[in-house]
């Protein structure tokens, strides 16, 4: 239940916020009348949502309920109706309801049926248009029998059961000396001045440049391995129990893994492959040969079996354990990505398409 100013009771049900809006519009009609119907409406469903998690999360006695937390400035808007919300007038220009003509710069032509339109800000003050579309899928074959294990690292990023490795690019830890330099430079600016605004977008601005060459180092990887094979075994790690450790805390944020991993899942899918996930515990202690275990801490990079004699990586090691795995679980295609296989003329799919709006 929510309390209102008027401190009558309401419920949380999207049917009785929607009802809330039009009084609000009513009261404040010369402001929440410039604002498209189906806009407001959307952060009602929102707030719907998030509620309707949190009682769900009681409900099953969650370890972790989260209360939804209240944003003082909201990012983004979505518009979700194609139908007169917006529609494109040229390439370079889109007429969205009730903000007219915008000017655009469209890098992506979007596929299929566009359903929706989200338009958001991020704290480099630039504006991105995304399309929700809606695009048939046909179900394919892989073109490789390949398969491969891989174990997520700090040391490398990536060691396959191939013997090669993904260098671990370390874009926080190069660009570190940059962004303490703007931080020590926007602490100095007088509170609420212009300088201080410019600062802080400069700073914004290099915190998103480290962000976009992650995620364009996740793409390319995930790409050239959904690609080379029809069987991918990854770990299934516990990434936020890990960040618990301070000493590594911040060289396993910097290589996203969890990122990299769900790009390689749609990927994969996508391809015709099959990916896997598997409990780590123990792939780095065990033989991958005879099954032996030992003890290996993390300074010990070398894996030799005492009962056996095998030799290798630990993080090679490891991989081979996880493919192992992998391959003995029964085959089954995840809940979540099944519509990816089944038939086109039933599977469809969203597809997001960003369009650069303007900077400033």
């Amino acid at each position: 239940m929510l309390l209102a100013e008027n401190k009558t009771l309401l419920t949380t049900r999207k049917f009785d916020l929607n009802s809330l809006i039009m009084d609000i519009k009513t009261t404040c009609p010369k402001y929440y009348y410039q604002v498209n119907a189906q806009v407001l409406q959307n952060v009602s469903n929102r707030l719907s949502k998030a509620f309707d998690s949190f009682f769900r999360r009681v409900k099953e006695n969650s370890s972790k309920v989260g209360y939804p937390r209240f944003k003082s400035k909201i990012k983004s808007i979505t518009y979700p109706q194609s139908k007169g919300a917006f529609k494109f007038i040229s390439d370079n220009k889109i007429r969205v309801s009730k903000l007219g003509n915008i000017p655009i710069v469209l890098h992506r032509v979007p596929k299929g049926k566009i359903k929706t339109l989200t338009i958001k800000v991020n704290k480099a003050n630039q504006w991105f248009a995304i399309f929700g579309c809606e695009v048939d899928v046909k179900a394919i074959k892989h073109s490789s029998k390949a398969k491969v294990g891989i174990d997520a690292g700090l040391e490398s990023f990536a060691f396959l059961t191939n013997n090669k490795t993904i260098p671990n690019p370390r874009f926080l830890v190069k660009a570190e000396k940059r962004l303490k330099l703007l931080q020590r430079r926007l602490s100095r600016k007088k509170i609420g001045s212009a300088n201080r605004r410019k600062a802080r977008l400069k700073l914004a601005k290099q915190h998103i440049k480290v962000t976009n060459q992650r995620t364009d180092f996740h793409h390319k990887e995930s790409s050239k391995i959904a690609k080379a094979y029809s069987f991918v075994a990854v770990e299934d790690l516990n990434i936020n129990g890990m960040l618990k450790n301070h000493y590594l805390a911040k060289n396993i944020s910097d290589a996203g893994w969890g990122s990299f991993i769900q790009m390689l899942f749609y990927k994969v899918v996508a391809n015709g492959g099959q990916l896997v996930k598997v409990n780590p515990r123990n792939t780095s202690k065990t033989c991958s040969k005879c099954g032996t275990i030992t003890e290996m801490p993390l300074s010990k990079r070398e894996f030799i079996c005492p009962k056996c004699g095998f030799a290798c990586h630990r993080d090679l090691n490891s991989a081979y354990n996880i493919l192992k795995i992998g391959q003995d679980l029964p085959e089954s295609t995840p809940v979540d990505i099944e519509p990816l296989q089944q038939s086109s003329s039933v599977a469809s799919s969203v597809v997001e398409t960003g369009t650069t709006i303007g900077n400033s």
